[in-house]
């Protein structure tokens, strides 16, 4: 039979729910006593039943990582380095739980009795009011990648706006003018961040902005595709295209490539997110790094040390983005004669 809590508090002589705190490194227990219990279960190779702790504890050992949606906007990317960031952070220690927010109807399933804590990758204004929930019934909640408004909320946001204007500006100091934008998803406020930069780049260096080279996207490689050959269609096509996320610029350089033309000769392309796959394209793609996996990993330290202290802070990180330069733009500048 495996060893259990109450055998090992029958020979330490103290209480199950001493042994419970002090294996998992309560303030509630002493260090001295902590230490005696530890080596006594280790002496006795002891595994915990987190079934058991969860009872005693109050605890469930689950963590839930919530996006805005999982089926549309979300690219398989940013999936990934959210998870691994999460993952990286609390090891064995929880069970992480990912779920989209629109797959709920009501939230009355999302408790304390169910998640430890929640951190919310938001990707639109739509999670307010599961943010708002969450907030409200005191579930420890961290939210990432979205800057809240109306809930104090530990806050952790990349730097969207600042990423596309560093982006489109080393276009315009390459010589391009006609400089056209794939957006992302509709109502994803990364879509308007990453626009508001693209505007903020042109008119602070006086190049006309122009309505048909603003194309709608929905952040895959599908409206990728489909944007790029609409620019393609246009009388004047432009000499760059910024795509706001690296999986349309692959669908873009697609749709370009089978018109014959190249990249970056013919056509400068430009992604934001600096995904693993942009630096093996041909060419190696010039983007935006948004520093998510590191954004993740922070969220979840912080979370963790909520769910440990009890003691829930509220402020809002900053997370800069950086300019990424690799092949698929080319200098269109003209020798001054």
């Amino acid at each position: 039979m495996s060893v259990t809590i109450k055998d090992i508090a029958k020979l330490a002589n103290v209480s199950h729910t001493t042994v419970s705190r002090a294996l998992n490194d309560s303030p509630l227990i002493n260090q001295e006593t902590k230490e005696r219990i530890r080596q006594l279960a280790e002496s006795l190779n002891y595994t915990p039943n987190y079934n058991a702790k969860s009872l005693v504890l109050d605890r469930s050992y689950n963590l839930g990582l919530f996006f805005s949606t999982l089926h549309t906007g979300t690219s398989a990317g940013f999936l990934y380095e959210a998870v691994k960031g999460v993952n990286d952070v609390i090891k064995d220690s929880y069970n992480l739980i990912v779920r989209g927010i629109d797959d709920y109807t009501s939230y009355e399933k999302v408790n304390r009795k169910s998640y430890d804590g929640i951190i919310v990758m938001s990707q639109s204004s739509s999670d307010q009011p599961f943010i708002e929930y969450a907030s409200a019934n005191e579930i420890p909640l961290v939210v990432l990648n979205r800057e809240i408004d109306n809930v104090q909320v530990m806050n952790l946001i990349p730097d969207d706006q600042g990423g596309a204007f560093r982006v489109v500006q080393y276009l315009i100091r390459q010589g391009h003018r006609d400089i056209a934008i794939i957006e992302g998803k509709q109502n994803f406020k990364s879509t308007q961040a990453r626009l508001d930069g693209y505007n903020e780049a042109m008119m602070r260096n006086g190049v006309a902005i122009r309505d048909e080279y603003k194309v709608q996207g929905n952040y895959d490689l599908e409206s990728g595709y489909a944007a790029m050959n609409r620019l393609l269609e246009l009388e004047a096509i432009p000499t760059a295209v910024f795509c706001c996320n690296d999986d349309m610029a692959l669908g873009a350089i697609k749709a370009i490539h089978e018109r014959r033309l190249s990249v970056p000769d013919d056509i400068s392309v430009v992604g934001f997110d600096d995904h693993i796959f942009s630096g093996f394209m041909s060419p190696a793609l010039t983007t935006v790094h948004r520093p998510i996996e590191q954004i993740s990993r922070e969220g979840a330290a912080k979370l963790l040390n909520f769910i440990e202290t009890k003691q829930i802070e509220k402020k809002t990180i900053l997370f800069r983005t950086e300019l990424v330069i690799r092949d698929s733009v080319k200098s269109i500048w003209e020798a001054e004669t």
